[in-house]
């Protein structure tokens, strides 16, 4: 496999294009709005840019990876002759087995279809595909060119085949696939999300603030963000759907998102991406400013 195509310029997507190009492969990356395509470059310049300031690759290296991608708005065409197909479009189900749609009636039948859903069925993805043992889930972690993780799910019917070759494609990256079945939330979110709500829990109930219950996770637990921060940087609304997935999925009310992430949610706060959540980055993209909501 040398030649892939990323739907989607979104900040995972065009991580995942960044990654592909750093390592030799040829992508195309497609998206509806040429806008999205030029912030998604922007993006990927400024990553490799800090990634030569830090001596980690040369600028001649930076140059190879942009030459290597393609930027498409229609998808026929950005598709035409790849081997893979990473979906990386906004997290809708909807809109995924729309896409999914298109692509059976366009690709080749041995193309390999991905998606980078982070809690959305594979086999639900899967049943609107002609072949869908070539279906399969490639979940990248955010930053994309940082972290190493990639989970892989196996819808009802992905292949052994198709699997192996996608587990050794993420190895190829330097990352670490781990197979996982498919599961409302899979491995990582099915743990992580419970563990954000949690949080959110705690602080809609008053146990303690946004910067305690953050410090708290960090220095008792030795995670690198606590689970607030955290959940700003993914996005509110990712988050409450990841939820509202598993809740669904589930029937399980330990999964019911709560009240306070549907508000915010509903308010436009998203975190990092609308400059507030449970902290303020009007100034600054780190969380050094808890929200004014919360600061009282």
């Amino acid at each position: 496999m040398k030649n892939i195509a990323v739907i989607g310029a979104g900040t995972m997507g065009n991580g995942i294009a960044h990654t592909f190009a750093q390592f030799g492969y040829k992508v195309q990356l497609i998206d509806v709005s040429k806008e999205n395509l030029q912030r998604g470059m922007d993006t990927i310049n400024k990553n490799l840019d800090r990634m030569v300031a830090k001596e980690k690759i040369s600028e001649a290296q930076k140059e190879e990876t942009l030459s290597n991608i393609t930027q498409q708005i229609d998808l026929p065409t950005g598709v035409k002759n790849v081997d893979l197909v990473v979906e990386a479009a906004t997290e809708n189900q909807e809109l995924k087995l729309k896409i999914f749609k298109q692509l059976d009636g366009i690709c080749s039948k041995d193309t390999i279809l991905a998606s980078n859903t982070s809690s959305i069925s594979i086999t639900q993805i899967a049943s609107v595909v002609s072949n869908p043992e070539r279906v399969i889930g490639m979940h990248f972690m955010n930053p994309v060119p940082v972290m190493k993780l990639v989970e892989i799910i196996r819808g009802y019917n992905t292949s052994d085949n198709i699997t192996q070759r996608v587990m050794e494609l993420s190895e190829k990256l330097n990352k670490v696939p781990v197979e996982v079945n498919d599961y409302p939330g899979f491995v990582a979110n099915r743990i992580l999300m419970p563990m954000i709500n949690e949080a959110i829990e705690t602080l809609y109930n008053r146990v303690a603030g946004v910067y305690e219950i953050d410090t708290v996770m960090k220095l008792g637990m030795a995670h690198p963000m606590g689970p607030l921060q955290l959940a700003d940087f993914i996005g509110l609304d990712v988050c409450l759907s990841i939820l509202e997935v598993m809740h669904d999925g589930f029937k399980n009310p330990k999964y019911a998102p709560c009240p306070l992430l549907v508000n915010m949610v509903r308010a436009g706060k998203f975190g990092v991406k609308s400059g507030e959540g449970f902290y303020d980055y009007s100034e600054n993209k780190k969380a050094e400013k808890v929200s004014p909501q919360f600061s009282s």
